[in-house]
């Protein structure tokens, strides 16, 4: 699966993606605000990532700048399956693309892919330490669940309290609950 938007190009990862993958991600600024990524970020974690099996349907995607040059890696995306059944949103982008709307323009392909695949509604989260990830969100239209859960912060070896958000892409959606068992009420 591809997806073209003004800037970006977003496909999927390739083995001979690995050192750019690597180089893009290598930086505890970026891993620090992921759940599932280690730290320290090695070449072969790049092509144990791309190699993984993926699921037939849902798009993990590596995002890049388009340029009249060569590409750019910008970071990756992509929708994935919670152990709850519920699809979530996730992305992440290279330190050097931070503050140029990468990630709102990327999200929001992988919102019209979850669209064209038929998708009910979305869910994503981010660590509450991480307002930026919060304003790509709120931008994407994701609102707030009202909840906060624990989720694991590999980097760090912890779990840490992250904000449970979802997008509802359908009206049939609107009656499904919360897919978070250790969740808490978002304090007031």
């Amino acid at each position: 699966m591809f997806a073209r938007t003004p800037r970006l190009l977003l496909r999927p990862g390739f083995p001979e993606d690995a050192p750019a993958l690597a180089q893009a991600i290598g930086d505890e600024a970026i891993v620090r605000n992921l759940s599932a990524v280690p730290w320290p970020y090695r070449v072969s974690d790049a092509e144990a990532f791309l190699a993984r099996p993926r699921d037939p349907v849902l798009p993990s995607l590596l995002v890049f700048e388009r340029t009249t040059r060569a590409l750019n890696l910008v970071g990756v995306c992509g929708l994935g399956r919670r152990p709850s059944g519920a699809i979530e949103l996730g992305y992440w982008i290279a330190r050097s693309f931070w503050s140029r709307g990468f990630a709102t323009e990327a999200g929001r392909a992988l919102i019209d892919i979850g669209r064209t695949l038929g998708l009910m509604q979305l869910e994503a989260s981010h660590f509450i330490y991480n307002p930026a990830s919060a304003r790509v969100l709120d931008k994407l239209g994701f609102e707030s669940t009202g909840l906060i859960a624990p989720r694991m912060n590999c980097a760090r070896g912890v779990e840490l309290p992250a904000r449970l958000m979802r997008l509802r892409l359908g009206a049939e959606a609107a009656s499904l609950p919360a897919s978070e068992p250790d969740a808490k009420p978002l304090a007031a």
